[in-house]
């Protein structure tokens, strides 16, 4: 055991010991009701009660963790509520996520930073939200894949020094899909018509109620295009590659060992391969911690129950236009 884990056993041992004591003299030493056994128990209580407040004391004042390890799993979405898709999971909102690299960053006894990633996308910004704060993160990132990591996970993952991957991980979906909802001949059927009212060419562009005009469609897809161009971008910057590799994936997701033939992880491997790595880099024996937000039982419980058939489908998740919400972007 190490100084500072004798250190840490120490002040736990004390603080135990101290409260005991205190216990001792108000529940036993000077009983009210005569009860001995009250007094005992009540001893025994506070002493347990005393031991784990010494502890986190004590984990306070003798840190021995030097590597942080924050997760991203299921869906990415802006407040956790896992998209407009009726299965997505509640999972924990991107400014959680990006709250926690923040505060390991701004921890002095962090020296590198591992992201877990178990996700198959999630919308665009939030996306990019998280994988900036990983570029910003002042020291070597290192990502392990686990189930997948598709779309707005490969987003993140691309802003880290490496990518480890499992044999039978799902890793890629580099590409965008757009769709919305035709109900003209629906609602024609249901005697509705609609009538317009709004300031701007292409204002109501892709409601659902009316046939979509070609200049529409056009400039929809002209918005696609432009989300598929900084995806690309960005990963062939992170993982330095050439934009035409990027562009010839297709959007397919690939196993691991099939993604690192193509360049896009580095390695295969488990989370502590990707940790050893992370001890490679930084010349020490990484003791991690896991930071994570204070979530409720339930949140914690739904967290990971995406499917893998989702990731198929799924992707960055995002939604252009205005609060009508008419089309659905993914990459």
């Amino acid at each position: 055991m190490n100084a500072s884990g004798i250190g840490r056993l120490a002040v736990s041992l004390l603080g135990a010991l101290l409260a005991v004591a205190v216990g001792y003299v108000l529940f036993f030493e000077l009983p009210t009701t005569g009860v001995e056994l009250v007094g005992v128990l009540l001893v025994i209580a506070t002493g347990l009660i005393g031991l784990r407040i010494a502890g986190r004391l004590a984990g306070s004042a003798f840190t021995t963790y030097n590597v942080a390890q924050v997760a991203v799993e299921g869906p990415i979405s802006r407040d956790g509520g896992g998209g407009r898709l009726p299965s997505g999971p509640t999972t924990t909102p991107t400014d959680d996520i990006v709250e926690q690299i923040e505060a390991a960053d701004a921890d002095e006894t962090v020296e590198g930073l591992l992201m877990k990633l178990n996700t198959p996308g999630g919308e665009v910004v939030p996306s990019d939200d998280i994988r900036k704060a990983v570029v910003e993160f002042d020291g070597p990132t290192i990502a392990y894949a686990t189930d997948v990591c598709g779309s707005g996970g490969y987003w993140i993952a691309s802003g880290c020094d490496e990518l480890f991957a499992r044999e039978a991980s799902l890793v890629g979906s580099i590409g965008v899909i757009g769709s919305r909802v035709n109900a003209a001949d629906l609602a024609e059927r249901a005697g509705l018509s609609y009538e317009r009212f709004a300031a701007g060419k292409y204002k109501d562009a892709g409601v659902p109620l009316r046939e979509m005009e070609e200049d529409e469609r056009a400039y929809l897809q002209g918005l696609i295009d432009d989300f598929y161009g900084q995806f690309v971008e960005r990963v062939a910057e992170g993982r330095e590659l050439s934009e035409e590799t990027i562009r010839a994936t297709e959007a397919r997701v690939y196993v691991g060992e099939e993604a690192l033939e193509l360049g896009l992880v580095d390695s295969l491997g488990t989370r502590e391969d990707a940790k050893d790595r992370l001890g490679e880099v930084l010349d020490l024996d990484p003791d991690v911690r896991e930071f994570e937000p204070d979530r409720g039982m339930m949140a914690r419980l739904s967290v990971g129950s995406a499917s893998v058939a989702y990731a198929f489908g799924a992707g960055i998740a995002s939604v252009v236009g205005d609060s009508d919400r008419e089309i659905d972007v993914r990459l």
